[in-house]
């Protein structure tokens, strides 16, 4: 694959002038907090890098594939966008009804609407969220097979539809702490910057313009330290943890039950009673 063309090399590509970003609360922003309040996150700082003359960013905390579908769709094929950014699917992996072949249906139907109205598109793979945020191990593997399930869903349709795709990760720095915000669920700045200049790299790839490239080099925010890690997971992670984990537990349950049950079945015949299972000791 040739390099993507950035600065001046990318005059002749297709301008992008207007970018719409959708998703949950990673797009909305949420770890890389304004001076004056508010979030910014990657999507103005992709679309400086564009140069686009109308950014708008649609997503909303808490969603999930289909009220992409259902409600932030809509207004995104109105706008008629030369490109669209798409976080989404992380929420799906913590509820009880997690569904892949739903969420394969509602990702398939909003990228294809998108490719259809003439769009440029660029989304997520999505990395192991239990070596950022620590998880009891059951836990960690319930959330990873999800993952995985989420993963392979994506990938079908980014290859349907041949749009780009960031590999969180296979990005460099993706899982260093200073990549994300003191909950460890969303970016921190240098995160979103990370993100943004992804995405360009994508969108570059795909014939677009991307006149300016995404810098990493932060410049605000407060300084977080160990302390602050330890003080939220005290107060508010450890909180989330029991919330979610009345929907992850169950699956954890299944998935240890399932590896006992077939840990059994794959028990060698002891020798001396040829032909049957042994018994643990």
């Amino acid at each position: 694959m040739a390099a993507p063309l950035i600065g001046a090399e990318a005059e002749s590509g297709r301008a992008v002038r207007t970018l719409v970003a959708l998703g949950d609360s990673t797009t909305v922003g949420l770890g890389d907090p304004l001076p004056g309040g508010g979030w910014r996150g990657f999507g103005p700082l992709l679309a400086d890098a564009l140069g686009s003359t109308r950014y708008r960013n649609l997503s909303f905390t808490g969603a999930r594939i289909g009220t992409v579908r259902e409600t932030q769709l809509p207004t995104a094929i109105a706008l008629r966008p030369d490109a669209v950014v798409l976080v989404v699917g992380m929420n799906d992996t913590l509820r009880s009804d997690f569904d892949p072949v739903r969420l394969h249906d509602d990702l398939d139907h909003v990228v294809g609407e998108l490719r259809v109205a003439g769009a440029e598109v660029v989304t997520v793979r999505f990395h192991d969220h239990g070596r950022v945020f620590r998880l009891p191990g059951p836990l960690h593997r319930a959330l990873a097979r999800r993952i995985g399930e989420l993963n392979d869903v994506i990938e079908t349709v980014v290859t349907r539809h041949e749009i780009g795709c960031v590999d969180l990760d296979l990005m460099p720095g993706a899982y260093e702490l200073s990549a994300w915000s003191v909950d460890r669920l969303h970016p921190s700045e240098l995160g979103h910057r990370m993100l943004a200049r992804a995405f360009a790299d994508r969108l570059a790839e795909a014939g677009c313009q991307v006149p300016e490239p995404v810098s990493l080099v932060c410049t605000g925010g407060a300084r977080i330290t160990p302390l602050h890690h330890l003080g939220w997971l005290v107060v508010k992670g450890v909180p989330w943890l029991w919330r979610r984990g009345s929907d992850l537990v169950p699956h954890a349950v299944g998935i240890l039950l399932r590896a006992l049950v077939d840990g059994e079945r794959a028990e060698p015949p002891t020798p001396e009673t040829p032909g049957t299972v042994g018994q643990p000791g």
